[in-house]
């Protein structure tokens, strides 16, 4: 047993979700990701003298439907407060966000670890707005400043200290680019920097109850680097505190090269940031009618889906989870499924055909070109025993993208794929197959039994797959006994 097994990680994580607003927090510039540096800014995002901040109506309603989403108390009133530090790529020397009245207290997420649920608690939710962006690696001999993304809307979840492993962390953050992007509120992306995380990792001895110092890794926009920083954090601090040390609490910077962290500064406290109460931003009052509003307008949430696939579709978990993972999806699977009781069938095509054909053509699946009321005919003519399943894949399904205009009935008369179970057209065939496998007939009278498969086989392949299945077998078993 190593001496790591006697101690538990325990893990807190600051996710700052970027909302998809057309413009910033407190102004009126243009939050479009990719554009040239500096050039979505304004005197008031740069805090020239006397500019004064205008609160964004799309920020508070999209926190109080991700706060809603997550089960949070949703508070009524909501001031903002200053942080003060200073940075070269936060103009105004302060950053404008919310201390003591957060707009969304307590909540939880429930994430899949494996194949275990695992509750995890959130303190709250604040609003507030983003700094911009440092360069470093541009210019050998100069940091570079893109304000761009100053004053870009921001929403900060505060979890409680629940999660213990790297793997946690991971089903944590992937649950909640599911939840944000199902609720629209932001695009989730970790490479573009909308999604990311600080990662406050303590360790103690197993059976210990107190915290205790932490070390913060700032900014993991990547959940493989959330990871690899918390896996290396793990066994340095418990390298020194085996060693008799103590951990000292820091804020630390994760170089993906190497696959280390070192510090940047000593950890602040909520004290080192001089909070006071933002005096050009009135409080806002939300109303119990404004919140009912916006909870009218929430569409199906992830988990309450993952629910009705499973129990009312009785889908297995691992379709549910494909199914589910995009709003898009989703929403289409649902929408097919008002007409037919086929479910696991439509999950089938879906996954294994739609999906992937979406996905090689780069097109999304509400974009498919086979209309939606098409679907269920399909599956109908598969499971009627209309159309053999591998038939209706191979050659009808790639000729209803050709002509969506067109029924699957229409279509599969017109490519004369429809299986019969005509008995003169069976007898007729069967006869041949047998007439031509004298000893596959003797061996088979003999005892080899599975050697039905082969004389299935040989009648599909000379009716083109138009013999009906039962009705092969059925006559097979009667020339054959």
């Amino acid at each position: 047993m190593s001496v790591y097994d006697n101690y538990e990680t325990v893990i807190g994580l600051e996710v700052h979700v970027q909302l998809a607003t057309k413009s910033k927090a407190f102004c009126g510039d243009d939050t479009t990701f990719g554009a040239d540096p500096n050039t979505h800014i304004s005197v008031v995002s740069l805090g020239h003298p006397g500019t004064l901040p205008k609160m964004n109506k799309k920020q508070v309603e999209f926190a109080v439907r991700l706060g809603l989403a997550l089960g949070c108390k949703i508070n009524p009133r909501n001031a903002f407060d200053r942080k003060n530090y200073f940075y070269a790529d936060l103009p105004k020397g302060y950053q404008i966000t919310q201390d003591k009245e957060p707009i969304c207290i307590g909540g939880a997420l429930k994430v899949k670890v494996g194949e275990e649920w695992k509750t995890i608690r959130l303190h709250h939710i604040h609003m507030e707005e983003d700094a911009g962006k440092s360069i470093h690696d541009i210019d050998p001999k100069h940091s570079l400043i893109d304000l761009n993304r100053a004053g870009v809307p921001l929403l900060e979840i505060v979890t409680e200290p629940d999660l213990r492993s790297p793997e946690e962390v991971d089903a944590f953050m992937s649950g909640m680019r599911q939840l944000v992007r199902y609720l629209e509120v932001s695009d989730g992306n970790m490479e573009e920097g909308s999604l990311r995380c600080d990662c406050n990792v303590s360790v103690r001895k197993k059976g210990d109850t107190q915290l205790n110092a932490r070390c913060e890794v700032k900014n993991m926009n990547s959940m493989r680097f959330a990871r690899q920083a918390i896996q290396f954090e793990q066994k340095r601090q418990i390298d020194i505190m085996e060693a008799g040390g103590s951990v000292q609490q820091n804020t630390l910077n994760f170089d993906p090269a190497t696959g280390t962290t070192s510090p940047l500064r000593q950890k602040e406290d909520a004290h080192d940031y001089r909070y006071f109460p933002e005096p050009d931003l009135p409080p806002i009052v939300l109303t119990e009618a404004y919140i009912q509003e916006v909870k009218k307008q929430m569409p199906p949430l992830p988990n309450e889906l993952f629910q009705q696939f499973t129990s009312e579709f009785q889908l297995s978990v691992y379709d549910t989870e494909i199914l589910t993972e995009e709003k898009a999806t989703a929403l289409y699977f649902l929408d097919i499924s008002k007409n037919t009781k086929h479910y696991k069938s439509v999950a089938n095509l879906i996954i294994n055909k739609i999906k992937p054909w979406c996905n090689d053509n780069k097109i999304t699946i509400s974009d498919f070109p086979i209309p939606t009321d098409s679907i269920p005919a399909f599956v109908e003519l598969i499971e009627s025993g209309k159309v053999s399943s591998s038939i209706a894949y191979q050659r009808l399904f790639p000729k209803l993208i050709e002509h969506p205009e067109k029924t699957p009935d229409a279509l599969a008369e017109e490519l004369n794929i429809l299986q019969s179970a005509d008995e003169d057209f069976l007898e007729k065939i069967v006869n041949e197959v047998l007439e031509k496998n004298p000893d596959k007939v003797a061996a088979y009278k003999k005892g080899k039994k599975n050697l039905m498969g082969f004389f299935m086989g040989q009648v599909m392949r000379s009716s083109q797959g138009k013999a009906e299945p039962k009705a092969t077998t059925a006559l097979l078993m009667k020339k054959l006994s």
